[in-house]
């Protein structure tokens, strides 16, 4: 069992034990509907049971001081966030750009190309190092595929701690208002024109969302590529490689927004970790538009 199903087999014994999931909120607000436990209760009524059967035979015996104890330090025990995670106060933030695998019927995974929208699939959210990230997929499809990982799409102030740390002045992921060219994988221009032409009066949506766009050498790279684009909380390429969608409801246009720049421009809309587009639908994507997962940190961290 890898490190995924490991974690997520402590949480839900500890979810079936009766731990709760951590104070539910995060530091920063404008968080996505939280996809962690509902906190339902799974004890049975058995004051209930006792009248409709007389006696209750299946109720479990008295909960003794051990019992709780014994409960009360799994809870304690239960690390705050999966391991390909970073914890920073409240909430769990993807140490890489996300990539995705599409989920079966059966509930069984298959590998999805970063390079492909994703269509009709059905696909979870991952994050490793060494990986082609998911390009060409859309907040809606973004935020699908973080809560079939039991996660969410991060908030603003979220991205932006995870991005700057804590230094609030900082631009960038290597601090300071100073942009240092090569660092991030940013400043490369768009690659539309290799493939399509310079005139983009004929570029259409079709071509913007062309596989070839993001396998071109020098363009697109693997997560964690880029030793130097590293925040102080090991947090990697949120400045450059693909834009980030974030949870921002659609405002008043039916926009979203995303962060953090791509690999052609991370400077013109903000810069580094100001950067933010505005102009698009959440049902939008294009080669440049990619995603990474956040959720609430729980258990005693």
């Amino acid at each position: 069992m890898g490190a995924d199903g490991v974690w997520a087999t402590l949480f839900l014994a500890a979810a079936v034990a009766g731990c709760g999931s951590g104070d539910g909120g995060t530091a920063t607000g404008d968080a996505s509907a939280d996809t962690s436990p509902d906190g339902t209760s799974h004890v049975a009524d058995a004051p209930t049971r006792a009248m409709d059967a007389g006696v209750d035979h299946a109720s479990p015996p008295p909960r003794d001081a051990t019992t709780t104890a014994r409960d009360a330090g799994a809870d304690a025990a239960l690390p705050p966030c999966p391991p390909e995670m970073v914890h920073i106060e409240a909430f769990c933030v993807d140490r890489y750009e996300a990539y995705v695998v599409n989920v079966e019927p059966d509930g069984g995974e298959s590998p999805h190309s970063g390079y492909d929208v994703i269509g009709d699939a059905s696909v979870r959210a991952k994050s490793a190092a060494g990986v082609v990230p998911q390009g060409y997929i859309s907040q809606v499809e973004a935020t699908a595929a973080c809560e079939a990982a039991g996660k969410r799409l991060c908030a603003a102030e979220e991205f932006a701690l995870a991005c700057r740390g804590p230094d609030a002045g900082s631009y960038y992921p290597y601090g300071g208002e100073t942009h240092l060219p090569g660092d991030c994988n940013e400043g490369k221009g768009s690659e539309m024109p290799l493939l399509f032409g310079s005139n983009a009066a004929d570029w259409t949506y079709a071509d913007f969302n062309d596989p070839r766009l993001n396998q071109i050498d020098g363009g697109l790279a693997r997560t964690g590529s880029y030793p130097k684009c590293v925040s102080p909380y090991g947090v990697y390429d949120c400045v450059g490689n693909l834009h980030e969608w974030g949870s921002d409801p659609a405002d008043q246009n039916g926009h979203g927004r995303f962060r953090g720049g791509f690999y052609g421009d991370a400077e013109e809309n903000g810069h580094g970790c100001l950067y933010v587009t505005s102009a698009h639908a959440l049902t939008y994507h294009d080669y440049s538009t990619g995603f990474r997962c956040c959720r609430d940190a729980t258990g005693g961290g």
